[in-house]
């Protein structure tokens, strides 16, 4: 994958567009950019891509996605893959998440009639209440088993505890381990001079323990990872078969950390207007915390990054007030003024709003539902 410059501070709204703010914009041709280099980089290394959708939650970017060429998509909620099966033509999704309970079982048997599902796992109390309604219902259904290299939240551990669970899971009737999942989160945390490191890590962990598996008997044949930060690594690892990046669609604040990614790969902004400006060091735009989530950014200080002024800060948000600090001399920062920034982390700005208007050459084309906001369950 090419490294980005970090140079371009370019605003992707005209500066004549009147928008009602605070409003999330989105850039058809950085999106689009950034969709055909992600599929480019799995192609070179022959390795699926099943883009993550909890980024976007957006039928047309979902349809993108799959007309670029992925394999699949990921969700981590029913909700959010009972949408992209109605509506974005995906039919065939990775649940990333633990399905536990019985309602949840019931949506998963209804949506397994409209597509295929792959399920993740990670314990086996999960694991037998999925066995015994898929063979209630006489059904057979594949799943990844989850494991933990390093991020230390959900997951087995590497080598012999995956194992055993696999060796187990494959036991219970209606259930078919076919592969092993990773988000190696803690790769994108880490330091950028480790980042590489750690990515190469996690990935030889997943070969090693899909490896062990299969000497055991069991069909693995799917390796997937998940990083948007540790995409250009972790899927060059012989043996990684499937890789499944979220963020990369529209990338954020926190990509700046690594190097590799700036402003001018940044698809989706909020656009905000200064509705005051009480002293000359201070200004209050109308995004705060209900546009642009709480998430903290290790890139740059505050709470997302203005564009073309990297010297405000965005220093604190309350619900509806996000007060910028200003340099010395700063003039524009008027009252009336519209400002872009980029969000710390994109995702859950993005479920704080019903809607993106899409832009082409700074002008407004279309608005897209964001369809699967809110589905969390």
């Amino acid at each position: 994958m090419t490294a980005p410059t970090l140079a371009t501070e370019r605003r992707i709204v005209d500066e004549g567009i009147v928008l009602d703010t605070p409003v999330m914009v989105v850039d058809e041709s950085i999106l689009h950019q950034n969709i055909a280099e992600m599929q480019s980089f799995a192609n070179s290394h022959a390795v699926a891509l099943r883009p993550h959708i909890k980024t976007h939650k957006t039928p047309q970017i979902t349809r993108l996605q799959l007309q670029a060429g992925a394999a699949g998509i990921t969700c981590a909620k029913l909700g959010e893959a009972e949408v992209m099966v109605a509506q974005g033509g995906a039919d065939d999704v990775l649940l990333a998440y633990p399905i536990v309970g019985e309602p949840k079982i019931h949506r998963l048997l209804a949506l397994m009639e409209r597509a295929h599902v792959i399920v993740a796992v990670d314990t086996r109390e999960a694991a037998a209440a999925l066995s015994e309604a898929m063979a209630a219902n006489e059904r057979v259904l594949d799943l990844y088993v989850e494991v933990n290299t390093g991020q230390n939240r959900a997951g087995a551990r590497p080598g012999d505890e995956a194992l055993a669970l696999a060796l187990d899971i494959a036991r219970m009737p209606g259930l078919n381990p076919i592969g092993v999942m990773t988000h190696e989160g803690h790769a994108g945390s880490s330091a950028p001079d480790a980042i590489e490191r750690t990515a190469l890590a996690a990935g030889r962990a997943m070969v090693e323990t899909a490896e062990a598996m299969r000497g055991a008997g069991l069909p693995i044949r799917v390796v997937s990872v998940g990083s948007t930060p540790s995409s250009p690594y972790t899927p060059t690892v012989p043996g990684v078969t499937e890789m499944r990046p979220g963020t990369y669609v529209f990338n954020d604040n926190n990509a700046f950390r690594h190097g590799r990614i700036g402003p001018d790969r940044c698809a989706a902004r909020i656009v905000a207007t200064v509705v005051s400006r009480p002293a000359p060091d201070r200004a209050i735009v109308d995004a705060g915390s209900k546009a642009l989530a709480y998430d903290p950014s290790p890139s740059h200080a505050g709470h997302g990054y203005i564009v073309g002024h990297p010297d405000a800060i965005l220093s604190r948000i309350s619900e509806e007030h996000g007060v910028v600090l200003l340099p010395e001399g700063e003039a524009e920062f008027a009252v009336g003024d519209r400002h872009e920034i980029i969000p710390n982390h994109v995702c859950p700005a993005i479920n704080l709003t019903d809607e993106l208007t899409v832009v082409r050459d700074g002008r407004p084309i279309d608005v897209w539902r964001v369809a699967a906001r809110g589905m969390v369950r």
